[in-house]
């Protein structure tokens, strides 16, 4: 149990790191759907999902591989070095290729010439901060990073309210640039905010010596390029639907479809934070006894706080909602909230299951089940879009990643078995699932009926783990 202390105190620590600056800026969503019509929040949207293709591209694993090869080898100065070297030097040579040919890109991907720049410049600096995040996270500083995390979050927020709010702007600051589209401030402001980061991680760059190995670099690219593959398909199935949904449904629909989505940003920041810790916890104790049954009972208490959090959402939608949205025409989309947040918590499923194929060094295995989920994602919004609509979106996520989850199960067995609670995680999944979705589309949202369903599961779960949760209790007080 005091493994599992550990690793819950480091998932809080990291995921308070990640999920108060994420949550501080998705209640930009209100200014931006405020201020911006559905068209201009679907070019925002569209500028974003270019951006995490480019972010997969120029990073191509080299995130999870760094935590792979600084566990494992004794030299870390070395793996350090090497990798800074290797992402600066890539970044440099990318970012010329991605200037010199500017038209062609801008033109393939949808993207206004005026945007293309900033588009450019937010993920090259992105790219570059990497490493040293990575840093931080796998030598257990999260002060450190939490602070870094929230200082680019607070400028974020506060250049989106003085650019774009007509009640708190400067029209003095406004005046500095020159925007024809209100969008563009967003960008403006992420780019700025992104070099304050860039210039508070710049030590890390110094701290790492001129110690390149090309051996470590190998080791590199072979780990990481599965990944890199993995990511791709990964943006498809995040991403694709508000791609297509512009061309196929129009740009208005496509704003209220990805203001909506945005809606089940609470079950995607709870699958943030606890990948921050667990990554790094994963790699570290895999040589642990014990360690498949920590991860066995990690999973299940990540199944239970994630169904939690999806009946959550869906009981109270109507009391989150305008917290966020308020403007009527973004809300033709709502429907999809709960199969999306149900999507995302298969997905948070299939990230425990993958520890895997990274532990045995198969991450190649990674690349195909994503590639899987890619063309069902591809496949399914093609043909079901002009049949119902948006519906078609939402149901392609949740299919594409029940079926990641899944796959990734029944492997798992046979490259590394871990004891997982099936039929406990099963009950809670359905569980949830079954009383959110009643109470969304055949109770007409009603939160009377929706808490007394929430607390019936929250009973359950006491009674089903009665005896594990009264031993955790009482390691507390006697360490206390």
């Amino acid at each position: 149990m005091s493994v599992l202390k550990t690793f819950f105190k480091d998932t809080v620590i990291y995921g308070l790191a990640i999920v108060l600056p994420r949550l501080i800026n998705f209640l930009l969503v209100r200014l931006h759907t405020d201020v911006l019509p559905n068209e201009g929040y679907s070019e925002n949207t569209e500028f974003y999902v270019v951006a995490a293709f480019f972010n997969v591209i120029l990073t191509y694993g080299m995130e999870t591989s760094f935590f792979r090869f600084f566990s494992k080898n004794k030299d870390k100065d070395r793996v350090l070095s090497t990798a800074m070297i290797t992402i600066v030097v890539s970044t440099f040579i990318f970012g010329i290729l991605l200037f010199l040919f500017r038209v062609p890109i801008s033109e393939a991907l949808r993207i206004n010439t005026d945007f293309y720049s900033l588009l450019v410049g937010i993920t090259l600096i992105d790219t570059l901060i990497v490493i040293p995040f990575a840093y931080l996270r796998v030598t257990g500083r999260p002060i450190k990073f939490a602070s870094i995390k929230l200082i680019n979050v607070f400028i974020m927020v506060l250049l989106n309210v003085l650019l774009l709010s007509t009640t708190y702007g400067s029209e003095g600051l406004r005046s500095l640039f020159n925007v024809e589209n209100n969008v563009e401030y967003i960008f403006i402001a992420n780019l700025i905010a992104s070099a304050f980061v860039l210039i508070l991680v710049l030590p890390y760059f110094f701290k790492a010596k001129l110690n390149f190995e090309f051996k470590i670099l190998k080791q590199f690219l072979s780990y990481g390029w599965p990944i890199m593959i993995a990511g791709l398909a990964f943006v498809i199935n995040e991403n694709l639907d508000k791609w297509l949904l512009p061309q196929l449904e129009g740009e208005f629909v496509n704003g209220a479809y990805s203001a909506c989505y945005k809606l089940a940003v609470f079950m995607t920041l709870f699958i943030q934070a606890f990948r921050m810790g667990a990554e790094p916890f994963f790699f570290n104790h895999s040589d642990k006894e014990n360690a498949t049954q920590t991860y066995a009972t990690i999973l299940k208490y990540f199944t239970i706080v994630g169904a939690l959090g999806l009946m959550f959402v869906v009981i109270y939608i109507d009391l989150l909602r305008p917290i966020f949205i308020k403007k009527e025409s973004y809300l033709l989309a709502l429907d999809i909230v709960p199969i999306v947040l149900l999507a995302n918590l298969c997905l948070g499923i299939y990230h425990n299951l993958s520890i895997w194929y990274k532990l045995t060094d198969r991450t190649r295995f990674g690349m195909y089940i994503s590639l899987i989920g890619a063309a069902i994602t591809i496949g399914f919004n093609i043909i079901f879009i002009p049949k119902i609509g948006f519906m078609a979106c939402a149901y392609a996520t949740l299919i594409a990643y029940s079926l990641m989850m899944l796959i990734s199960y029944i492997l798992g067995r046979k490259y590394y078995p871990v004891p997982y609670d099936l039929s406990r995680i099963a009950i809670y999944l359905i569980v949830s699932t079954s009383l959110s979705f009643i109470t969304y589309y055949h109770l007409d949202r009603n939160i009377l009926l929706g808490t007394v369903f929430l607390l019936l599961f929250v009973v359950i779960v006491a009674f089903l783990e009665r005896k594990e949760l009264k031993l955790i209790l009482k390691k507390n007080r006697i360490s206390n």
